[in-house]
């Protein structure tokens, strides 16, 4: 079991993997990644959400839940880059919202979930990257991912009334930390300087 275990949760295109990446870098602590640009479904999911959307849900699923057995067998701190939380209280829910996932494969979906989630440690650290749909699309399209230029403004904004839903439905049971994408960047070092503070605030001696 890690000393620390923290991760990192954020819609798309937020930061998550340069805030995973700064905080292992100057905390020491291991570095754990979402799997994207190999992801076998994520491009057929862009281009047909409705037929893909259960696919991916559980790809995602599965892979989260093999890294947090890694992460369990770790003796030293880690960070993980998006929490297993989101499969199903943002991306699925939202997917469910929006139509591209009907209900007989959400409650399905919820069921497996709620079944092996029961087996996993809660971290003691969220740290939520927030920022506004419009914001988000911008910088999604400035970094140019083929498979990513499908996603819309319409979807962006599903998820992040979710995430704001969701960090205030799970705030009570799990501690999170609200970092503002719009207004800390991580590209300028007072910035990280300030993030990484506030998180060892949070996880003194990580």
């Amino acid at each position: 079991m890690p000393r620390y275990l923290v991760s990192v949760a954020g819609n798309i295109g937020v930061g998550k993997t340069t805030l995973t990446r700064l905080l292992g870098e100057r905390l020491g602590w291991k570095t754990f990644y979402e799997q994207v640009v190999d992801n076998p479904y994520l491009g057929d999911f862009y281009g047909d959400m409705r037929r893909w959307s259960f696919s991916l849900q559980i790809y995602f699923f599965t892979h989260r839940f093999r890294m947090f057995q890694q992460m369990m067998a770790e003796g030293i701190s880690c960070i993980q880059d998006r929490t297993i939380y989101e499969d199903l209280e943002v991306f699925a829910r939202t997917l469910n919202r929006q139509g591209f996932l009907d209900d007989r494969d959400y409650r399905n979906y919820r069921d497996l979930f709620g079944t092996m989630i029961a087996f996993l440690p809660a971290p003691h650290l969220i740290i939520y990257r927030r920022a506004s749909p419009q914001f988000l699309l911008e910088r999604i399209r400035a970094r140019g991912r083929g498979f990513e230029q499908g996603i819309t403004l319409e979807y962006l904004q599903g998820l992040h009334q979710a995430y704001e839903e969701w960090v205030e439905r799970a705030s009570g049971s799990i501690p999170f930390l609200v970092l503002d994408a719009e207004t800390f960047d991580l590209h300028c070092e007072a910035d990280a300087e300030q993030a990484l503070a506030l998180v060892c605030q949070r996880c003194p001696e990580g």
